[in-house]
């Protein structure tokens, strides 16, 4: 595909944070950003209804929306899916001033994007995937201009990627995204931690497992072995935790957080949610207090085009991966996440191909954070391009077939895995 949305749409009108063990910092919303998108699936499940409760979602939100530049110069789509293929950045930012401090503690310090999803789908429509780049990876900045007009140099060495927001707020976060997957990006929004506790809720609740009791003091996660519908604040402590699941780092946690995402994704798409009008207009006025957009996101025709682009797309064409890097660098990358840029180049030119990339079970649990469920059906085979069946690996054909990137960490959302608790 042409990955050039946001050209055509100009044509058309803090680096204190560490990697590893730290106290009780309101990090790791992955999530969020997943269940904002489900949300917008849900909102336009095609009945008039749904498409009320998307106008109240997005009056409300457009008032708080953010110029990223060129796309929301665009003429709208029309009211049916979107037009080919798009890419969404959905930043969780820590420290927000609209945080509980109730909840979460005092405000202090800057504003960070500790979560950063790129949401790439295919321009055919039927496949997605989500890309989670770790928010200690030291990434190249580009030069910022922050909302406010203040401009920021390009830095002599590469940043965290999760210092770009305090940089230069989302544009930059964007900015700096384009320049590291080489995608352009026309659709972002934020979300702020109080978003899981009133999203989770709102969608009744998510069933997740885990493989052995987790206790976690620093997040008050406590859950048994097996599985638990969890929703409010305890969603929110189980996508925090870091000491509770994996190998406690942040790479761990990313996999223990694709549980949820996958258990929610199919919740959505299995358990009539999108049918339920009452559940409709609950996410609604969740995800609306929850959600700063992007001007070219933040209008109800382009939220209705692109959830109808997302709503029928195979759950094991829903892949969700980690961005790869390690942690035994030196100099800059000392104590953070150095990026394994050959294996990345492979990944996004599978992305930009519109393939669908093939994991199997052995690419579930970066750092221990999950493991495949013992107790699942295994979901039904998809047949690759090959012919060769493969049993819910997310081997799916998109519009460019079925990419294997060996050494790629994540997993479909058709398969069922368990967060692994942490075992010191």
């Amino acid at each position: 595909m042409t990955d050039s949305p946001r050209r055509a749409a100009r044509t058309a009108s803090a680096t204190d944070m560490r990697h590893g063990r730290r106290g009780r910092r309101g990090i790791a919303r992955s999530v969020l950003g997943f269940i904002g998108i489900a949300a917008a699936v849900a909102l336009v499940a095609g009945t008039s209804v749904a498409a009320i409760a998307v106008y109240q979602l997005g009056s409300r939100v457009s008032d708080n929306a953010v110029d990223i530049g060129g796309a929301d110069q665009a003429i709208a789509p029309s009211i049916g899916a979107y037009d080919g293929g798009f890419n969404i950045l959905v930043v969780g930012v820590d420290n927000d001033p609209t945080q509980s401090a109730a909840a979460y503690g005092n405000r202090h310090g800057a504003t960070l994007n500790d979560v950063n999803i790129l949401l790439h789908v295919s321009k055919d429509h039927q496949s997605a995937t989500a890309v989670s780049i770790p928010r200690d990876m030291v990434v190249p900045f580009p030069s910022c201009t922050s909302e406010d007009g203040k401009h920021r140099s390009s830095p002599a060495t590469g940043l965290p990627i999760n210092s770009a927001y305090s940089y230069g707020g989302l544009k930059c976060v964007v900015d700096v995204v384009e320049k590291l997957s080489g995608l352009e990006i026309p659709f972002a929004g934020v979300i702020t931690f109080d978003g899981v506790v009133a999203m989770s809720t709102a969608v009744g609740g998510v069933d997740i497992c885990v493989d052995k009791a987790i206790k976690d003091p620093y997040t008050g996660l406590n859950l048994p072995a097996g599985h638990s519908v969890i929703e409010g604040a305890q969603a929110a402590a189980f996508v925090r935790s870091r000491h509770g699941v994996g190998d406690g780092s942040d790479l761990g946690r990313i996999s223990s957080q694709q549980v949820f995402m996958s258990a929610l994704v199919r919740k959505l798409k299995d358990e009539g949610t999108l049918g339920n009008v009452p559940a409709l207009f609950s996410i609604a006025q969740a995800a609306s207090t929850s959600m700063k957009l992007s001007t070219s996101l933040a209008n109800v025709t382009t939220m209705v085009s692109i959830g109808r682009a997302l709503k029928d797309i195979p759950l094991q064409n829903v892949v969700f991966v980690q961005y790869p890097g390690g942690t035994s660098g030196t100099g800059i990358y000392a104590g953070k996440v150095q990026p394994n840029t050959s294996l990345a180049n492979r990944m996004w030119q599978a992305i930009k191909s519109d393939e669908t990339l093939a994991l199997d079970s052995t690419s579930v649990g970066n750092a221990g954070g999950s493991e495949l469920d013992p107790s699942a059906t295994a979901p039904p085979a998809t047949t690759g391009p090959t012919g060769s069946a493969t049993a819910g690996t997310g081997g799916g054909d998109g519009a460019g077939g079925t990419a294997d990137v060996s050494g790629l960490k994540g997993q479909s959302a058709a398969q069922q895995t368990c967060a692994k608790a942490y075992k010191g």
